[in-house]
């Protein structure tokens, strides 16, 4: 390993850098004992000094040191005109008095002690206590020391003890000189060195650790002293603002961004400013020292960002809440009217415009809600369902909207989401959506034309992002003629629509359905499970009274026939029977348990009007349905007719059937 004279460095990566800086006497000194430090730094010796020195280091970029060893002015000047840290070699009290003893040696001479700046005040204790008649001088530029060593040979110095500037020009006038500095203080200003280069290094190293943190955080970050100048700006502001990182540390940010600097939150908080068209949530920080406040940090969060992120956040929170159990293949039927129902549903699915399920009350409405949503975009988000029949007016305001803390007398501490909200990014399923109060009604309306919902109490409207299923069991044309459904409302809930046929059109379902119910039934009860252990079993078990399951009109659909076949499971549950076998249930049994099947002829007419009722809630049902289709195909009627697989005959008859 070697080091030449001319300055040229080895590079060797990850120890200290170190220029000493040197001329004459001090150079030749400084190349003695750099080669000691060999293992501990990389270490320069380079002869230049002032302008020159300036130039050296300027030129270096990035490879300049890390600290750098000048003695005398040289180090005084250095210091003024470079940000590198300098240490300026000092003379010890040891070098002064064996450097003054070695002069007063040398002849009964006046002696003068010529030093860079004041001399120091224990120098010249020193020389007070030992009686020694001492000239004291001192320079501080190459200038000066040449009008120094000439004013002294004119008083009649016999001998100066200086640094190595004034030694050679005193020499050069013919005065004798003793050179001030020793391999100690030398030494004593590497070891310096070596320590200030030591920390700075892990001063740095600590800085790039936290600008690594502040490049990599999502957010913006800058931190500004007390008077308000930038400390620390990380590269997502300083882009968003469209400013250098370089040139931005250490100007105002006021002078950057004079915009800004007005919009930022005056004390400690959040707030809301601009940044070149985006909005941006501020929150302001001090920043604390040891000696207190010593500024203020600033974060930056793209508004857009914290909406995505509290959308998220409440889907999360919610969704294991509400949850859709049904499936597609939950809905047992092979008949015709079920295939349509099926097939409306996995197409439903693809889009995320609000269905209107028609159907009545049994029908399964619920289930195909829950199982468009298992099938959409949406399934891993909230399925929220609510019956809007089944609560009070101003219950279900609060259910559905929410509300603020203090709203209302007995409101919740910290306030309430509201269903809407709780459906957010998922499905809201609203049941019976015909019994809505008309007020409840307009608010629905704007939820779902501005896809945001207002607390009650609050004036700052939640973005939601919910899709909208609404079922209901009557005619909602006739409500808006009879002046209880909002027309506007109708209109935007029935933009995809499907009608549920009533059990008694499907009599080809009947026996399936019942054979599934009583599987459902089996299952949770112990003492069926032995007898009846599948379907083929559960249909010989109902086989007899086949004809009275398909005979009856079921009111309640398939509601009520879950009913009466748990009433059956019950009762085979109590029934003896021999281990394993099979008995049929027999027409008697099933009269004793579900007598309203076998309805007398005192009780007939009063059947007839009870079916005359439905088939006229059906007609309507199916009128609505047809007005749907005639929507969907902008009044095409052929192209109606074959999505409805109807003829223009059947058409006609089923419109003018409700008129």
């Amino acid at each position: 390993m070697s080091r030449l004279a001319s300055g040229h460095s080895f590079n060797v990566s990850q120890r200290p850098r170190i220029w000493a800086f040197g001329i004459s006497r001090l150079r030749d000194l400084l190349f003695e004992l750099a080669g000691d430090y060999d293992e501990r730094a990389d270490l320069r010796v380079i002869s230049r000094a002032y302008d020159d020195a300036v130039l050296e280091v300027e030129a270096a970029g990035a490879r300049r040191p890390d600290v750098i060893v000048a003695g005398g002015s040289n180090a005084a000047y250095l210091k003024m005109r470079l940000s590198v840290p300098v240490v300026q070699i000092s003379p010890t009290g040891f070098d002064v008095m064996q450097s003054l003893a070695r002069a007063r040696r040398q002849g009964e001479r006046q002696v003068a002690l010529v030093m860079p700046g004041e001399t120091p005040q224990e120098v010249r204790d020193f020389v007070s206590a030992y009686g020694l008649d001492v000239i004291f001088s001192s320079y501080r530029s190459a200038e000066d020391a040449q009008a120094c060593v000439q004013a002294l040979r004119e008083r009649g110095v016999g001998a100066i003890v200086a640094p190595g500037l004034i030694a050679d020009l005193a020499q050069a006038a013919g005065i004798d000189t003793v050179f001030l500095y020793s391999h100690a203080s030398i030494r004593r200003g590497f070891e310096t060195a070596l320590d200030l280069a030591e920390a700075t290094r892990a001063e740095a190293k600590r800085r790039q650790h936290i600008d690594n943190l502040l490049q990599h955080l999502r957010d913006g970050v800058v931190a500004l002293d007390p008077s308000g100048r930038v400390e620390a700006i990380n590269r997502r502001l300083a882009d968003a603002l469209d400013i250098d990182v370089a040139r931005a540390v250490g100007r105002p940010l006021a002078e950057l961004v004079p915009d800004l600097a007005r919009a930022l939150p005056d004390t400690d908080g959040d707030g809301l400013a601009s940044i070149r068209g985006v909005s941006y949530l501020v929150h302001r920080g001090p920043l604390v020292g040891d000696s207190g406040e010593d500024g203020v940090v600033l974060t930056f969060q793209e508004s857009r960002a914290v909406e995505r992120l509290d959308r998220t956040l409440r889907s999360k929170q919610l969704t294991h809440q509400f949850a859709a159990r049904y499936r597609l293949d939950d809905l047992v039927g092979e008949s015709a009217s079920m295939q349509r129902v099926k097939t409306l549903a996995k197409r439903y699915a693809k889009s995320d415009a609000t269905v209107l399920v028609l159907g009545e009350s049994g029908t399964g409405k619920e289930m195909v809600a829950q199982s468009i949503h298992r099938l959409s975009a949406r399934r891993e988000f909230p399925f929220v369902a609510i019956k809007c029949g089944a609560f009070p007016e101003a219950l279900l305001e609060s259910e559905l909207f929410g509300y603020e803390e203090g709203a209302f007398t007995g409101a919740r501490k910290g306030g309430k989401a509201g269903l809407i909200e709780a459906a957010h990014r998922g499905t809201l399923f609203l049941d019976e959506i015909g019994e809505m109060p008309l007020p409840l009604q307009s608010r629905l309306l704007r939820v779902l034309q501005e896809r945001e919902v207002v607390r009650l109490g609050s004036t700052e409207p939640t973005r939601v992002d919910i899709r909208v299923i609404a079922a209901t069991h009557g005619a909602l044309t006739e409500r808006i003629a009879g002046g209880t459904f909002r027309a506007d409302l109708y209109y935007r809930l029935n933009i995809l629509s499907m009608a549920l046929p009533p059990l008694r059109e499907r009599t080809d379902d009947m026996m399936p359905l019942a054979v599934a119910l009583l599987m459902q039934a089996v299952r949770r009860e112990p003492r069926l499970t032995a007898r009846i252990r599948n379907s083929e079993a559960g249909a010989q078990v109902l086989a007899a009274v086949e004809a009275v399951l398909c005979g009856y009109t079921w009111p309640g659909n398939v509601r009520e026939l879950q009913n009466v076949i748990e009433r059956i499971a019950v009762e085979l549950a109590d029934t003896e029977t021999p281990s394993g076998q099979i008995v049929p249930l027999d027409v008697r049994t099933m009269c004793t348990i579900a007598p309203e099947l076998f309805v007398g002829d005192s009780n007939a007419r009063g059947s007839r009007a009870d079916a005359t009722t439905l088939r006229e809630r059906s007609r309507h049902v199916e009128a609505d349905q047809i007005r749907a289709a005639l929507a969907a195909c902008n009044g095409d009627r052929d192209a109606a007719c074959r999505a409805l697989g109807i003829s223009k005959t059947t058409l006609w008859r089923k419109l003018n059937a409700v008129r």
